[in-house]
């Protein structure tokens, strides 16, 4: 369900955003989410805070309130350990704050960081399950529609045979993730990602060896590669293991960890499932 649908009826939902933060919190300030008498969308952080925060927005909405505001300890007296104090707002929605969030939301979805992923085999699959969950645009490109169709994430796919095409009308700081099915087109696909000169992060599967096979390409053809600036072999943060599923794992956390480094915003608002509760 997405936000605008989640928000049909503003009438019956509270807003919930943290206005202030003092000292250790698990969000900071400007976090949103938002309650109805039987979901909810996003989070606050979790804990005492949140059931507190729920519960106040819910007795809100059958009482008929319509603003709230609260100061809240994170510490013993309500079971946490943060050691900080937030204050927070608690608003009933009506339409127009209902069209400012949707309107947000929609603008804040436009700016995502790209992520293309070239090769939908088993890695490549497995990387897209991922970054579903992750605040990114992601691309699974291949030119095998079989493969393709074998994907269950929920990105996009796109059904190409110039690959290359899509690197190219990427916007900057986008991220390249290169597994295919062919070591040529790996290297050809790398190399341009490489001579961009503005990707937040290039990786290509491979071992030690294939990235050394690389470097000479590289050093053979007519055109300034910067190899240092590759990640080969990927998900150097794993143990070796080489299933698909744990090697997505580690190049998820280093795609993100890319894009995100100096770029995150200071309030860390991301978009969120809705979850029932």
């Amino acid at each position: 369900m997405s936000l605008a649908r989640f928000l049909s009826d503003p009438n019956s939902t509270i807003r919930i955003r943290l206005t202030r933060v003092r000292g250790s919190s698990p969000r900071g300030e400007g976090t949103e989410m938002f309650v109805t008498g039987r979901a909810l969308s996003g989070t606050i952080g979790g804990g005492q805070l949140e059931y507190m925060a729920i519960d106040a927005a819910r007795a809100m909405l059958k009482q008929s309130i319509n603003h709230r505001a609260m100061d809240i300890p994170l510490g013993p007296e309500i079971g946490q350990c943060c050691g900080g104090r937030v204050e927070l707002s608690l608003q009933r929605m009506d339409r127009q704050s209902r069209d400012e969030v949707v309107s947000q939301e929609a603008a804040e979805r436009a700016a995502l960081p790209h992520l293309y992923i070239f090769g939908a085999g088993h890695v490549g699959r497995a990387l897209a399950q991922f970054c579903e969950l992750l605040p990114l645009r992601t691309i699974l490109i291949d030119s095998r529609s079989e493969e393709l169709q074998q994907c269950s994430a929920l990105v996009e796919l796109r059904h190409t045979a110039l690959p290359e095409a899509d690197i190219d009308a990427a916007p900057k700081n986008s991220a390249f993730v290169v597994l295919t099915h062919d070591h040529a087109l790996d290297f050809l696909l790398t190399a341009q990602a490489l001579q961009r000169g503005d990707a937040a992060y290039v990786g290509m599967i491979g071992s030690a060896t294939k990235r050394a096979k690389f470097e000479r390409f590289a050093a053979a053809s007519s055109d300034n590669v910067p190899v240092t600036w590759l990640n080969c072999p990927i998900g150097a943060l794993g143990s070796g293991d080489k299933r698909p599923a744990v090697i997505a794992a580690c190049v998820a956390a280093e795609v993100i960890t890319a894009l995100t480094r100096n770029t995150a915003p200071s309030n860390q608002k991301t978009m969120t499932r809705l979850h029932n509760f």
